[in-house]
């Protein structure tokens, strides 16, 4: 039977974003048996209200406990730059959209990077077209389609898609994000998430393999 290991995450999680060096570092030393595949899990639904003072000073307290643990680089002016929404769902369509098109991974980074170190604000669409726009133009010799990517993010496909995604997501773990489950032979198991060494989680994985 084939393994698998999800990723559980969502393109505005800011401990997805404290992770990533660790997620991709494990990435590339995962054996080639194992398929990775992605779910968003969807944070926050579709919303066009300002997020309330109390959850933006929250959230902004999750970001200063991160830079300590972790020392990952955020960008503070993103709380007056921007009206914050509490909304991470138009950002989740963009990663399936590109996905679409094979460049997920590379959307995922740009949402990150635009959302925590240049202050921009993935709640919106014309942000994540933007940042989209950004990509093709660095990887034009790929032919990656603006027109298609726009239209993938609002289709009924990709909503299908989410949809799959988010409950994927909450069937496999309860646990918040990022989180990390490996299927084999049929039987799904947590992996616990470490943000200092991908060779912890490394090892976990290959024991749960033999």
């Amino acid at each position: 039977m084939s393994t698998k290991l999800y990723y559980l995450h969502d393109p505005m999680c800011s401990w997805c974003w404290g992770y990533r060096p660790v997620w991709d570092a494990l990435q590339q030393k995962l054996p080639a048996t194992i398929e990775v595949e992605y779910a968003a899990g969807g944070l926050a639904p579709d919303s066009n209200i300002s997020m309330p003072i109390a959850q933006q000073q929250m959230i902004q307290n999750h970001w200063r406990t991160i830079e300590v643990k972790l020392g990952t680089k955020f960008n503070h002016a993103f709380w007056t730059e921007n009206t914050p929404r509490r909304s991470t769902y138009n950002a989740c369509r963009a990663a399936i959209a590109a996905h679409k098109q094979g460049f997920q991974n590379a959307m995922i980074d740009a949402i990150q990077q635009g959302y925590y170190l240049r202050a921009l604000n993935p709640s919106n669409v014309d942000v994540l077209i933007g940042l989209a726009k950004e990509l093709i133009q660095q990887q034009a010799k790929l032919g990656l389609a603006i027109e298609q990517f726009t239209n993938d993010l609002s289709s009924a496909e990709t909503e299908q898609e989410l949809v799959r995604q988010t409950s994927l997501a909450r069937q496999l773990s309860q646990q918040g994000f990022p989180a990390l489950v490996l299927e084999h032979d049929g039987i799904r198991q947590q992996i616990p998430v470490d943000y200092s060494d991908y060779r912890l989680t490394l090892a976990d994985i290959i024991d749960k393999l033999n």
